[in-house]
């Protein structure tokens, strides 16, 4: 399992994919708000998204896991 994390804290702005889902490496899994900024993190692998821990506005820190992905 690929841990994808936070690499700012801010909140959740928006939830890009959901368990299930196919991801390939650089695409865009959740988008982060901090300090009016929108910071998009990226998978760093393709693979399939198994657990999404966090919800749109939900607040978080640098290096909370936020996307699980299986390779």
């Amino acid at each position: 399992m690929e841990k994808v994390a936070a690499h700012v804290t801010g909140t959740v702005a928006k939830v890009e994919k959901r368990a299930g889902d196919r991801v390939s490496a650089g695409e865009v899994v959740v988008i982060l708000e901090s300090m009016k900024m929108e910071m998009l993190v990226e998978s760093p692998v393709g693979g399939t998204v198994r657990e999404v821990r966090c919800s749109e506005g939900q607040s978080v820190a640098e290096g909370d896991i936020l996307v699980l992905i299986e390779i």
